[in-house]
């Protein structure tokens, strides 16, 4: 059960970061965005960890403090998850 967990973390974390690599570089080059919606949707849903890092990496949206603070705080309950999940569905 825990792979299945951590697969789905992954994969939202790939999508959010890989989200946050194209609106950096629609935003480069004044094209279509990302709405911001999409990018909270991604990161609530489990890709909290990719879109902090994609955020630091690219130097996307950093300047807003909701993004500083609502993907650092939502990749700590990713990670806070992936932890609990480890420990419950291992027996430790």
């Amino acid at each position: 059960m825990f792979l299945i967990i951590l697969g789905y973390f992954t994969l939202l974390s790939v999508l959010a970061f890989v989200m946050m690599r194209i609106d950096k570089a629609q935003a480069r080059k004044r094209g279509q965005r990302i709405p911001e919606k999409n990018l909270w949707t991604a990161a609530i849903f489990g890709g909290g960890i990719g879109a902090y890092l994609g955020m630091m990496m690219f130097r996307h949206k950093t300047k807003h403090t909701n993004f500083r603070v609502g993907f650092l705080l939502l990749a700590a309950i990713d990670v806070a998850i992936l932890i609990w999940s480890y420990q419950a569905f291992n027996g430790e």
